[in-house]
């Protein structure tokens, strides 16, 4: 069994924001821990931009960034493999 990563996921509202937090969910179930954040409070935001978060949606597994959702939205294959 992998070990629990700590999941974060950075969006906006949008519908692909949306379906990415869907995605990342199903796929960590009760195994990881998932902590979605709001890019529209200020807060998040330089948060986001510690992590070299550029546009939304963007995961960030363990502190690193992932490479699952860049261009049309998530890629579930690179993140089950982030995850495994």
């Amino acid at each position: 069994m992998a070990t629990k990563k700590k999941i974060e996921v950075f969006g906006a509202g949008c519908s692909t924001c949306k379906e990415t937090i869907e995605v990342v969910k199903r796929l960590a179930g009760s195994s990881h821990e998932v902590v979605v954040h709001d890019m529209q409070k200020s807060e998040v935001a330089s948060k986001a931009k510690q992590y070299g978060v550029r546009s939304v949606p963007a995961v960030v597994i363990d502190g690193k960034l992932a490479g699952c959702c860049a261009g049309r939205g998530p890629d579930e294959h690179v993140l089950r493999s982030a995850l495994a």
